[in-house]
């Protein structure tokens, strides 16, 4: 069975279900995220959130503010709500004001620390996306140029330690491998 077929078996057995999408930087979280929110369409309406928004910064990106407001967000698609959130400008440094998300059938969450313990019960599906760190940090680069070189290769260390706490890879439901 494929993967889209899986999930979408998956998310009809679960009211409001939420999709984690998580793995190292430059694995290509992003794009299954759209395509899977394509290949959905027809079916249920579907909401993608990038971890990428929800950072504050680099240096405080996976701290519990974060999984607090994973939470949040969680918590409210369960309960049928639209969603509030602020996302982080990453150009200026500082939270946007808070924008609405209007309700829907499907949360699709990607980024590293999208499938993180504190939601992980809530989910109905974890997909872990792996990548060789060197790999993924060159796809990184060449995606949004060098000056991001050393943030990233700051990064690589945080993402690798939060996903040792977190056990992330060994909750997967799926593990794919780009």
């Amino acid at each position: 069975m494929e993967l889209t077929a899986a999930l979408l078996d998956l998310c009809k057995g679960v009211a409001q279900p939420v999709i984690a999408i998580d793995g190292p930087a430059g694995g290509g979280k992003t794009t299954l995220a759209q395509n899977l929110a394509l290949a959905f369409a027809t079916s249920l309406s579907t909401t993608v959130i990038h971890m990428d928004d929800l950072y504050d910064g680099w240096n405080d990106a996976l701290d519990e503010d974060f999984s607090s407001v994973l939470s949040h967000i969680v918590g409210l698609h369960k309960k049928s709500e639209n969603i509030l959130y602020s996302s982080y400008n990453w150009s200026e440094a500082k939270f946007d004001e808070a924008k609405e998300v209007p309700r829907t059938q499907l949360l699709i969450l990607e980024g590293v620390g999208s499938g993180q313990g504190s939601i992980r019960s809530s989910l109905a599906a974890l997909i872990w996306i792996d990548i060789n760190d060197k790999q993924g940090l060159a796809r990184v680069i060449a995606r949004d140029g060098e000056s991001i070189r050393v943030p990233m290769e700051k990064w690589l260390t945080l993402q690798e330690q939060h996903f040792h706490l977190e056990g992330t890879q060994n909750a997967a439901d799926f593990i794919l491998t780009t």
